[in-house]
Order: structure tokens, then C-alpha cells, then sequence
């Protein structure tokens, strides 16, 4: 059966205030993106809030903590590496056009940064997003939990019209992710006769094999979206050999009918239905190695049984780099 691949789409990232230079970065717009979703431009120096260019850090590579072991000969030797939680300082000024408006603004910052300390329905907690876009359009965020800073100077005349906070905000991923979404789609086609129009081949096992580019500086751990029809699928990395296996014949939910999908975390591991059922046990355990993606180039194969005309596979990930 012929493959079907789709082009990776790159959307805009909306809202970009002017760029402004910005140390350990440079020329860069920069926008706080609240767990509710609002955006809030933190580099229009002409807006009633902007950031102070002038103590801003934590923007950098990423702290690792390095774990050595004693030599015989002397010296030491390299045993793990771990990266740390960062934690990003960054002073923000705050105005108004009199006291009512510089305290609405003061009160509103305040809520969209300690926002994401509150829990959600679900008891979890939603992060807020800092956003650092580039003049040639690309773009990275980091998830963040305001941590302390949302004090006024207490100097003579602040507090009236205008005051500044120095922010702390603590990233519990040291790594920059890409705003964009890179993907992998396969897709089976109609079947076509042996002979017509000429003897060919085909497979309604093999889904897709493929190299996958990751263009970041660190591991990504991708997401997989398979449609049905199918009764199993198997994810292998070819270059070290890993794999998993999802049978969904093995699951309560049983074989994915035409247009039913499943989802498959590999960070971390979970796996769901379209209507939200739980269907981890349907990996090969302890066999299964959710696998990771790591930076350049990796081959990679989803073989599909059960497949039949709009079965499908997508692999979704997003870079993640050292540096803003």
C-alpha cells in the first residue's frame, strides 16, 4: 500500500512585541504568556510594563550538577551528569497614568505571575511560558513558576505612578523548548492490484521507515498519535535498537476501530484513548523502552499490523535547547 506523508506545518507566533537587546540573549522580543493564555509583551517599551534590561539572568545554558569518582592515577573521573532546575531573574517596571491605573497594572502582573502557584481543577498546577522570539521568526519558551520578587523599590516617589519588581522565576525543565511542533505522518493509501499497471510490492505491515531530524541541542522524548484501524503497532529506533510494542488486542478497549486513535507519552510513559481511557497496560512491559530522540539524525520505523486505508501514525516533538 502506497505511504502518504504530510508536510510539517510552521505556524506564527503571534504577538511578538519589538525586539529589544537583551544581556546573554541579544536582539530578541520577549512575551510572558500566563496559565490562562494571556500574553503580556515584556519588551514594548511602550507599553505601561516592560522589562529592565539591567539585571536580567538565568537565560543561559543550562546548571548541571557532575558527579566524579576518585582515580588511582590522580585526578578524577566523570561518572554522571545531572541538570538542574534554573531559576531566571528578571526586573520588571510597572506605570500608569496616575495612581489608579499604575496599581490595576501592579495588582493584574502580580496575578498572571503568582497564577502559576494555584492549583487547576485537576489539582495540577499550569505553568506560565516565557517566550524569547528572534527577528528571523524562530522562537523558544521555557515553562515557569513565579518563586519570589514581587516587592516595590520603597524609594521616594515609587509606588505612586510607577514601582519595579525584581522577578524570580524557577524552571522545574532547565531546557528551552522550540514554540513549534516538529512532526512525522504516515499514513496508509487505498490498496492497488499486483499487476495493475505494472507488477509492484507493497506492505500493510510497514507503516514507515524514516530518519527523524532533531535539530536541538538535547534528548527529546516525542508523542505518538496512531489511527485506526489497527490491532498493534511496534516503534523501533534502529540505530540502538530499542523498542515498545502497543497491542491494542491486549488492552480492555480492544482493536482501534477506523478513526478511533490512541495517544502514546513517552515522558512521561502513558498512554490513552481518544475518549480517555487508560491503555498502558497494553505495552510490551518490562520489554518496552519508551525511547528518546536525541539530537542529529535518527532512524526510525512504526510497523503497523491491523492496517487498512486511513490507518495512521504521527510523531510530534519539540526541540529543546541549552540557550534562549
Amino acid at each position: 500500500m502506497p505511504i502518504i506523508t504530510a508536510p510539517v506545518v510552521t505556524p506564527e507566533v503571534p504577538d511578538v512585541p519589538p525586539p529589544v537587546d537583551v544581556p546573554e540573549i541579544g536582539y530578541a522580543s520577549i512575551t510572558y504568556v500566563d496559565p490562562t493564555g494571556t500574553r503580556w509583551p515584556m519588551t514594548d517599551l511602550s507599553a505601561d510594563w516592560y522589562t529592565l534590561a539591567d539585571g536580567v539572568s538565568g537565560l543561559g545554558a543550562a546548571p548541571y550538577t557532575l558527579t566524579a569518582d576518585p582515580h588511582p592515577r590522580g585526578g578524577s573521573r566523570l561518572r554522571h551528569v545531572q541538570p538542574q532546575a534554573r531559576n531566571i531573574v528578571w526586573p520588571v517596571l510597572v506605570k500608569g497614568a496616575d495612581h489608579t491605573e499604575f496599581t490595576k497594572n501592579w495588582r493584574d502582573l502580580a496575578r498572571a505571575f503568582t497564577r502559576t502557584l494555584r492549583l487547576a481543577p485537576d489539582g495540577s498546577r499550569v505553568p506560565g511560558w516565557l517566550e524569547v522570539a528572534r527577528p528571523d521568526g524562530s522562537a523558544r519558551r521555557i515553562a515557569v513558576y513565579y518563586s519570589d520578587g514581587w516587592d516595590g523599590r520603597g524609594q521616594t516617589a515609587s509606588g505612586i505612578t510607577w514601582d519595579s519588581a525584581v522577578v524570580t522565576l524557577w524552571c522545574e525543565d532547565p531546557y528551552w523548548l522550540d514554540v513549534h511542533a516538529q512532526t512525522v505522518h504516515r499514513e496508509t493509501g487505498a490498496g492497488v492490484d499486483y499487476l495493475a499497471p505494472y507488477p509492484s510490492v507493497s506492505s500493510s505491515q510497514v507503516l514507515g521507515a524514516t530518519t527523524v531530524v532533531n535539530s536541538g541541542d538535547v534528548d527529546v522524548w516525542p508523542t505518538w498519535t496512531v489511527t485506526g484501524p489497527a490491532t498493534s503497532i511496534v516503534f523501533t529506533r534502529e540505530d540502538t535498537g530499542d523498542a515498545f510494542t502497543l497491542d491494542m488486542e491486549a488492552t480492555a478497549h480492544g482493536a482501534l476501530l477506523a478513526g478511533e486513535t490512541v495517544t502514546i507519552s513517552t515522558d512521561p510513559p502513558r498512554v490513552r484513548s481518544d475518549t480517555g481511557e487508560n491503555l498502558v497496560d497494553g505495552l510490551n512491559w518490562p520489554e518496552a523502552v519508551l525511547w528518546s530522540l536525541p539530537p542529529g539524525e535518527t532512524p526510525v520505523v512504526f510497523q503497523l499490523n491491523g492496517a487498512e486505508t486511513g490507518s495512521a501514525v504521527d510523531l510530534t516533538y519539540y526541540p529543546r535547547y541549552e540557550t534562549a
